[in-house]
């Protein structure tokens, strides 16, 4: 009896594990088909696809994103011999234990036309995504940054297989939502970011790593405050994100720059860590 219930909890674990792993290699892939719609559709009806139905779209503060598009239908194209082009590629992901939860971020560049040898604009992503009671994926949040030099190239990308512990005691997630958004609150970038963050900011490729973020940081002039809005946590408890608003102020109080901001966390040795971090700045 005791060799049974050793081998079925084995078994359990095992399918856990299975089950963990595919989930980060479906999540990759349904963001790879994300992208090849919008390359041989349009994008407008991409991110009506694969949107949640509470997904959350940058346009320039946080909206709901498929009523904003509803209501923001893209206009008829001046040229109809030219078809404009937003492709983008995940390099980097990750995945909750309980594989319900997870992110990508890459490269994407714009063209004019989609036969254009030379993109005209290039930035990185970031997405996470949430998988659905139906079982499939759908994003719940989309923003990214642009930057005037190529990101990467755009080819598929195989993740690794996770190295995550797969078995996973199920958290109340609206208690660890808030436990989530109160350490927001109390963000300091120096004590709670990851060694590998990923810091994203506009006009620049990635800085990678929690030394190239704080350097990166330490050149922003004025005092920065932000404003939590909301979050959501896996079921897990072992990844979330939260986002809100952020200002920048100079010596004078003065307001200089606003936007929005998106943080995605990770527990790691039992703590909640910034893994990545990334603004929107709002047009003044």
């Amino acid at each position: 009896m005791r060799f049974r219930l050793t081998a079925l909890l084995m078994v359990f674990a095992f399918t856990t594990m299975v089950q963990a792993q595919s989930a980060l290699q479906e999540m990759v892939k349904t963001e790879q088909a994300f992208s090849k719609m919008a390359e041989e559709k349009n994008t407008h009806d991409a991110f009506m696809a694969f949107i949640a139905d509470d997904g959350l779209l940058f346009r320039p503060g946080a909206v709901n994103g498929k009523k904003w598009m509803i209501e923001h239908p893209p206009p008829p194209p001046k040229n109809t011999d030219k078809k404009p082009l937003l492709a983008w590629q995940p390099k980097f992901a990750g995945m909750s234990a309980s594989g319900d939860m997870g992110f990508t971020t890459g490269p994407w560049e714009s063209k004019a036309d989609i036969k254009d040898e030379k993109p005209q604009g290039y930035g990185h992503f970031v997405t996470v995504w949430k998988k659905q009671t139906d079982g499939s994926w759908k994003f719940v949040v989309d923003l990214g940054i642009s930057h005037p030099q190529s990101g990467g190239p755009q080819t598929l990308w195989q993740p690794p297989d996770t190295n995550k512990t797969p078995s996973f005691k199920p958290v109340n997630v609206p208690a660890a939502t808030e436990e989530l958004l109160i350490r927001d609150r109390k963000f300091s970038f120096a004590d709670y970011a990851s060694s590998d963050v990923r810091l994203y900011r506009a006009g620049n490729l990635p800085y990678i790593g929690k030394q190239a973020a704080v350097e990166a940081l330490a050149k922003t002039k004025g005092q920065i405050a932000w404003q939590p809005i909301g979050g959501d946590v896996s079921r897990a408890g072992d990844l979330g994100y939260t986002h809100g608003t952020y200002e920048i102020a100079d010596d004078t109080k003065n307001v200089i720059e606003r936007g929005s901001y998106v943080r995605i966390w990770q527990k790691q040795g039992g703590e909640w860590r910034v893994v990545m971090d990334v603004t929107n700045v709002h047009p003044k």
